[in-house]
């Protein structure tokens, strides 16, 4: 689950003075070239078309970090703070797909779009805030650079497709579903299927007991749903993410959280406790498969890798619940 505490350190980027606002903007862009330049050596061989728009994005990167580097010396010395995204709310937690032993040039454009557009919200933000005039130009031309990387990426993603407006809107909307709903619902599901598996069973086997089975997996799914819900909600406010209202994306954690753990719940309403267990069995092997398409379908994960991954999980945290129930 999500620790909810370790967002109590984070800032608003309405609270960071302009100093942190220019250290932040020149930890994006070294960190956000690393990526670039990872992407590009990972698909150098099988598409040379997005490895080169890819390097000549890292280059851009390093100029618009050297850029804001000078600013910053001209405005307030040489020492630079440390400050990066994880420090700020409202910064999406990247996974880092770039380490994966399979990468897809779809993933890399799809990942490279979400990166711009965020940067892009981060950029016009901050201009909005900043007073200083030289501050607040070069922060406008990072966002009008970041667009023409976005349309960039944009583009990269269908370069196989003739492009079309309606092509664009399909995307768009396709990518906000996934942010908005897809991604915090996904989260949800498998933190409630998978982490309410343990003491479900170690209550069934344990008590021999199909109603208080039934007590324990609702007290856990209602219990996880609430604290991802808050976790999702508290995270990010949407406002440079895109990620839409933090309430609804809370909302859909949150009920997909306590869905995940009612579903192998309520087989234990079944009087027989080894019937309940049997039919609970069956619903557990039903949720792991549903998790496994929806990441292959919407994040772009191998289907057998999804599977493997999700399985495992569930498969270890079941076997943990029996053991203890019945030790």
């Amino acid at each position: 689950m999500v620790n909810v505490f370790s967002l109590a350190a984070q800032k608003s980027i309405s609270k960071l003075p302009e100093k942190d606002i220019l250290a932040l903007a020149i930890s994006l862009e070294e960190e956000d070239g690393k990526i670039y330049g990872n992407f590009a050596d990972r698909l150098r061989e099988t598409a040379s078309k997005t490895a080169a728009a890819l390097d000549a994005m890292r280059e851009e990167e390093s100029n618009h970090r050297r850029e804001l580097i000078d600013l910053y010396r001209q405005r307030f010395g040489d020492q630079i703070p440390l400050i990066r995204r994880t420090d700020v709310k409202g910064f999406v937690q990247r996974r880092p797909i770039w380490l994966g032993k399979m990468l897809s040039a779809q993933q890399v454009r799809r990942e490279t779009a979400s990166m711009e557009d965020e940067s892009k919200r981060f950029y016009e933000a901050s201009a909005q805030k900043t007073t200083d005039a030289s501050t607040r130009k070069l922060l406008g031309d990072l966002a009008l650079e970041e667009s023409k990387h976005l349309a960039l990426a944009e583009e990269l993603d269908r370069e196989q497709v003739e492009s079309g407006d309606r092509e664009r809107e399909d995307e768009a909307r396709r990518r906000t579903f996934v942010l908005q709903v897809v991604q915090p619902g996904l989260a949800g599901l498998m933190d409630g299927s998978v982490s309410t598996l343990a003491p479900v069973f170690a209550a069934a086997f344990a008590t021999r007991n199909s109603w208080d089975a039934f007590l324990v997996g609702m007290a856990a799914s209602i219990g996880a749903g609430i604290s991802m819900g808050f976790a999702e909600a508290l995270s990010d406010d949407g406002a440079l993410s895109g990620r839409g209202h933090p309430w609804l994306r809370g909302t859909v954690s949150g009920l997909m959280t306590t869905l995940g753990g009612i579903g192998h719940t309520l087989p234990f309403l079944i009087g027989s406790f080894y019937v309940a267990t049997a039919v609970a069995v069956v619903v557990v092997a039903i949720e792991l498969a549903i998790i496994s398409f929806i990441r292959h379908h919407y994040m772009d994960t191998p289907l057998l890798a999804a599977l493997f991954q999700v399985v495992l999980g569930g498969i270890l945290v079941f076997i943990t619940g029996i053991l203890i129930g019945s030790a």
